[in-house]
């Protein structure tokens, strides 16, 4: 019996419905109809003999097999694209300096990297991790490229010339089984000041009326981290690169709700070149591909 190959169109049909809100989106999004994606999506059930979609409500979400299906075509499409960049982008050189919030610094930036270096290997980049404000005030004087950053908090309109790739929620984050005295002072760990985070989880702390103290401080995100898994004190983040070993504590009359925060991707204007080009692009399919994988692990 001869193997059964799936389409790669179909699979990158899949992917880009699943991360963008339903099959119309993706037929916006590759120039065909809305009847076209389904047809694929028809076909793709019956080369997998299992149904792929159940309704929900207006929309269609994924069946377990569908999910399933949906990790192995995130991988199979990245390999494939990864494949096509290395054959014909060999020739490409020249040097990217880009920066990263720490965040993304532990697992996801090592990964990302090593991946463009061996579609890319003539391309040097020169990678920094640090805050937003500093990597942005570093690509407006030409001294990045490129720069992953958090915007700024609430409904504040967005840095000129910055591409806003996600929104993401600011939580509450502590220590697993962590229980608060609501009559005693919040035990608070925090990144050295100035930081974003730090300043607005104190002022809704001070705006419902809380009182919290500082118990630790560090310069770096690891050192937070370890921190609070400690039992050193709660703090203010996103969910983004959040350990395993931590918990988000749900708003309610104790914990005010924090927000959301933009994720941009600032470029120099001086920044142009198909180098530059590339690993944008290669960063921005990236990073969706994370977080679409982080709201299907939540919804399971």
């Amino acid at each position: 019996m001869l193997p059964t190959n799936l389409d790669m169109d179909v699979l990158r049909a899949l992917v880009i419905a699943m991360e963008h809100g339903g099959f119309a989106r993706a037929a916006e999004r590759l120039g065909r109809t809305q009847s076209a994606i389904s047809l694929q999506m028809k076909k793709l059930e019956e080369q997998v003999g299992q149904p792929l979609f159940r309704k929900a409500g207006r929309t269609v979400a994924l069946t377990d097999a569908g999910d399933l299906l949906l990790g192995y075509a995130r991988r199979l499409v990245a390999l494939n694209d990864e494949a096509l960049s290395a054959v014909r982008g060999r020739a490409m050189d020249g040097t990217v300096r880009v920066g990263f919030p720490q965040d993304l610094a532990e697992r996801w930036l090592p990964a990302v990297l090593g991946s463009f270096h061996r579609a890319h290997p003539r391309i040097h980049v020169e990678a920094q991790v640090g805050r937003g404000r500093e990597l942005r005030e570093r690509v407006a004087h030409g001294a990045l490229d490129l720069a992953l950053a958090f915007g700024e908090i609430g409904d504040t309109p967005g840095i000129p010339g910055a591409a806003a790739l996600a929104h993401l929620p600011v939580v509450w984050v502590a220590p697993k089984g962590f229980r608060s005295d609501p009559e005693t002072s919040l035990p608070l760990a925090l990144l050295d000041a100035p930081c974003m985070f730090r300043q607005h989880g104190i002022e809704r702390l001070d705006g419902g009326g809380r009182p919290w103290r500082i118990t630790f401080t560090s310069p770096s995100l690891s050192g937070l981290w370890a921190a609070v898994e400690a039992g050193l004190g709660v703090t203010v983040r996103t969910p983004l690169g959040l350990p395993e070993t931590l918990s988000i504590l749900e708003p309610d009359g104790a914990w005010p709700a924090l927000g959301t925060v933009p994720l941009e991707l600032h470029r120099a204007p001086s920044a142009a070149s198909p180098a530059v080009d590339r690993l944008c692009g290669i960063l921005t399919e990236s990073l969706g591909a994370m977080l679409a994988d982080a709201r299907s692990q939540k919804q399971h």
